[in-house]
């Protein structure tokens, strides 16, 4: 038995998301210590070169230095562990390398998983097996996804008029079986609704992270849209500013508002 725990390092600029990670991460491995917060990618790599630790959770997106430059930064060095919110272009790569990954909200099964992979890895000594090429290539890809503007406008038929809904007028999205309904606000004022055909899932990647979040399976909500949170045990509700709807929070995106 080593008298030396397994230290970790976990960066995320998102300060709730990043508690949140520790905080399962304690409830997965006890013996794990982490042993540095980061912000954003070059205080990973400051905080990695003063601390040294075993593992770096690393969150991909975030302002400076993002996680995949941090990772070049840290080479084999380290153990790592990707953190991202989108699944849709990073994952497959992530699958065909040596490299793991989580998908934001971090699911308690699916960290427990990483963790006992990890301990395998500790515990047989094997080399940390990071491909350079694969880091490279997956920086490629998050510059050519942060090269791609976010949508800025929501076409609508509504009877015989196309109306262009700037995005930040949107109130939240609600999935509705083979359509989306979108509310938003004209003028500041009145509330209006419209359905449109793209799937809630296609536009959801399209949304700028800082405004609009996911609550729900078939909620996606403008933050500067929402008056309170009350919860309610393993859920909560969400209130808008000047409008009568309630928005369901599902127990899966209820740590984003913890600490409301």
């Amino acid at each position: 038995m080593s008298a030396t725990p397994t230290t970790a390092l976990v960066a995320d600029d998102e300060p709730l998301l990043r508690q949140s990670l520790v905080r399962k991460l304690k409830s997965v491995w006890p013996e794990l210590k982490v042993v540095a917060e980061a912000r954003n990618g070059r205080e990973a790599v400051e905080l990695f070169e003063e601390k040294q630790p075993d593992i770096c959770f690393l969150d991909i997106h975030m302002p400076g230095k993002s996680g995949i430059e941090a990772a070049q930064s840290i080479g084999r060095r380290a153990h790592l562990v990707f953190v991202t919110a989108y699944d849709n272009y990073a994952v497959e790569a992530f699958r065909q390398g040596a490299l793991d990954y989580l998908v934001k909200p971090v699911e308690i099964e699916r960290l427990a998983d990483t963790a006992e992979r990890l301990r395998e890895r500790l515990s047989s000594c094997k080399p940390v097996n990071h491909q350079q090429e694969l880091l490279e290539q997956l920086a490629r890809q998050l510059q050519s996804k942060g090269d791609k503007p976010y949508l800025r406008w929501i076409r609508a038929s509504i009877g015989q008029q196309l109306r262009m809904i700037p995005v930040e007028d949107v109130h939240y999205l609600r999935s509705d079986e083979k359509y989306t309904l979108v509310a938003w606000s004209e003028s500041g004022n009145n509330n209006l609704e419209a359905c449109i055909r793209t799937p809630l899932k296609d536009l959801t990647h399209q949304l700028d992270p800082e405004l609009f979040t996911q609550v729900h399976r078939s909620v996606v909500v403008n933050l500067k849209a929402v008056r309170h949170v009350v919860r309610d045990g393993d859920v909560a509700q969400i209130t808008l500013l000047n409008r009568e709807e309630v928005l369901p929070v599902s127990r899966r995106y209820l740590h984003l508002f913890r600490q409301m």
